[in-house]
């Protein structure tokens, strides 16, 4: 569970991201959870759009990858979602000591 001071901080660092993931009418598929849980990997944070044809909201959809991911869902702002789950090892997200960022 992250605080409300590093969820302010994930979304600023999210603001300038491009949305890298569409979930559309076929909803979440393993394939797109695969894809979705390796680009968490690789970035840490990522933006989602919910398209307008797809059977969730994106709270739902947020909350939904959230657990299934272990994932923590930083924000749902009309239909995009912000996505984040932090490394074991060489973290470029200091969470701990946001004092001295």
């Amino acid at each position: 569970m992250i605080t409300s001071k590093q969820r302010a901080f994930l979304r600023s660092q999210a603001q300038h991201l491009d949305t890298i993931f569409q979930i559309g009418k076929t909803g979440f598929t393993q394939e797109s959870i695969e894809g979705i849980n390796n680009a968490l990997k690789a970035r840490e944070i990522i933006k989602l759009r919910v398209l307008e044809n797809c059977a969730y909201s994106a709270k739902d959809a947020g909350k939904l990858l959230a657990e299934e991911l272990d994932a923590e869902c930083v924000q749902v702002i009309g239909s995009k979602i912000v996505l984040f789950k932090q490394k074991q090892k060489d973290s470029k997200f200091d969470l701990k000591n946001l004092t001295t960022l």
